[in-house]
């Protein structure tokens, strides 16, 4: 994000540190075939604050990892998902305004984009989406809007400049290998005042205070993690202006919620009873930044 030299000594490490194994012995645990915690160890950089790895994955690794990932949140129900999707569109309707060009990097089926579908105002909406097998889903959720499916998250060249009035990157920018460039990009894309809304796990969360290096966005997928400091600073040298960073509800199903802490504390998830499908919202270690091309 900045040009700071790396600090001498990581702030958050596993007892297995990925940086000390090769790709191919890294690869069962990045499809979690293990309940072995293993990730890079994580660095503060001593100038912007930003918690980051040294050590990742080059481009190339990370396109075959990720082509074998299944959905990050497969086992939580859509309604459920759907609600915590509806409060961050409330929080987002209350301060932009619904007109000109949406763009939204990594929309998977659309459950946030068929909100802002519904409101209306946009004339054309750009989907960044690389994975192809939810395409059908995402196209059916934009009804007759004017919409473009791109399946690569950093070739926006075919969005007109200056024609954005509303960008959205939810649980994305973590997994960015240059998350500075991405944004300068975006931003080249929005019209003057146009808002952008990011949603991120929140690394100076209680909840990650609490439970240390068990707190499970410390893993293998995650080049950085942010909290709000290190996000105005990020969205500041971005060009992006009049930044304000907030936690967020987020909605689980009780059962999966149990199934975490167990995993987190090495336990077997097996035979977790369903608690009659209930869910919880609850702010948990996640938070929205919005802030002004």
């Amino acid at each position: 994000m900045c040009d700071a030299a790396p600090p001498p000594s990581a702030e958050v490490c596993s007892n297995l540190k990925a940086e000390e194994k090769s790709y191919d012995e890294l690869v069962p645990y990045w499809n979690g075939l293990f309940n072995t915690r293993i990730f890079f160890s994580y660095a503060r950089c001593p100038s912007c604050a930003l918690l980051y790895n040294p050590e990742f994955f080059n481009y190339e690794e990370l396109g075959s990892l990720y082509a074998q990932m299944a959905p990050n949140m497969e086992m939580v129900p859509s309604d459920t998902l759907r609600a915590t999707q509806r409060g961050y569109y409330d929080t987002l309707q209350r301060q932009a305004k619904f007109e000109n060009g949406y763009l939204e990097i990594g929309p998977d089926v659309g459950l946030f984009t068929e909100c802002c579908v519904k409101a209306g105002g946009f004339d054309r909406y750009w989907l960044f989406e690389p994975n192809r097998d939810v395409a059908p889903a995402l196209s059916a959720a934009m009804g007759d809007q004017t919409f473009t499916i791109v399946h690569d998250m950093f070739d926006l060249s075919s969005v007109p400049d200056s024609s954005i009035g509303v960008a959205v990157i939810i649980h994305v920018l973590d997994h960015l290998l240059d998350p500075r460039a991405s944004l300068e990009a975006i931003r080249r894309k929005m019209v003057p005042g146009g808002q952008i809304l990011i949603v991120t796990h929140d690394e100076s969360s209680l909840l990650r205070r609490a439970i240390g290096t068990k707190w499970p966005p410390f893993c293998l997928q995650h080049p950085q993690l942010y909290n709000p400091k290190s996000m105005k600073r990020l969205l500041a040298a971005a060009g992006f202006q009049n930044s304000s960073i907030r936690k967020t509800v987020n909605y689980f199903p009780i059962q999966f919620l149990f199934k975490q802490l167990l995993w987190a504390g090495g336990l077997k998830t097996e035979g977790v009873p369903s608690f009659g499908g209930a869910s919880i919202g609850l702010k948990l270690g996640n938070m929205m930044a919005l802030a002004s091309a």
